[in-house]
């Protein structure tokens, strides 16, 4: 079952531009993937999910949605026309008005990227490792090869640092890579947030960011792995008007 408008987490995206987040609102699923779920690999019905990127597809008024295979990676993938397909990469961008690139997470970080006056949009899925792997970062980079000059991000709702318990030595690895990323949760035990060390990799290559995030541990209204174990997945979406 899906719905003709899927609600969006503000973006703060720029005119000629349209997008947001997903929430599970917008849909009513069943069991554990209650809600709009975007995820096609979690166990969920095929056809239900089919149904709410439709739904969703509709809703940004796109003619065409791509959502990639993700591999917590650093790939990044241009889009020129729906794929017969799916691409694998944990980053999407295109200069075609009307296809809509979008990311699913559920605990990871959703991020877009968008430049109007150059006519490019992008998407980017980053967890623990996609953060190290430098997938952002390489968006960035992508997007400026295609001639982007005044970018514009916004990082979505994930697991915050409070919540995103790890070992120390894995909270190691990661902060020797992205200082900013180093956190405690509640009980002072080492943990990772992510979207700390994606917005301070965005700052560092000098791309305003839009920071709405929400600890997707903490919302029920957002899918989340690490609070849930079998769930679905919310989403990011990004298309030129």
């Amino acid at each position: 079952m899906s719905t003709s408008t899927v609600p969006l987490l503000d973006a703060g995206l720029p005119a000629g531009v349209r997008g947001g987040f997903t929430t599970r609102a917008g849909a009513p699923g069943s069991g554990p993937y209650a809600g709009l779920n975007l995820g096609d690999h979690v166990g969920d019905d095929p056809s239900r999910v089919q149904a709410h990127r439709e739904a969703l597809r509709r809703s940004v008024g796109a003619d065409a949605l791509v959502v990639p295979r993700q591999v917590h990676g650093a790939d990044v993938v241009e889009v020129v026309s729906p794929p017969a397909l799916v691409p694998t990469a944990d980053a999407l961008f295109t200069r075609v008005p009307g296809i809509a690139v979008a990311v699913v997470v559920a605990d990871c970080v959703p991020v877009l990227l968008a430049d109007v006056r150059a006519g490019v949009v992008g998407v980017a899925h980053a967890g623990r490792p996609g953060l190290v792997a430098g997938v952002v970062p390489a968006l960035v980079r992508a997007l400026r090869a295609v001639g982007a000059t005044d970018l514009v991000a916004a990082v979505g709702p994930s697991i915050c640092g409070a919540c995103y318990e790890v070992p120390q030595q894995m909270a190691e690895d990661v902060a020797t890579v992205v200082p900013a990323a180093r956190a405690r949760t509640r009980r002072g035990t080492p943990a990772v947030d992510v979207a700390a060390g994606v917005l301070a990799q965005l700052a560092a290559l000098q791309v305003p960011a839009r920071d709405a995030t929400r600890c997707t541990a903490e919302h029920d209204d957002l899918f989340s792995y690490r609070r849930d174990g079998s769930t679905g997945r919310s989403g990011g979406v990004v298309v030129l008007a």
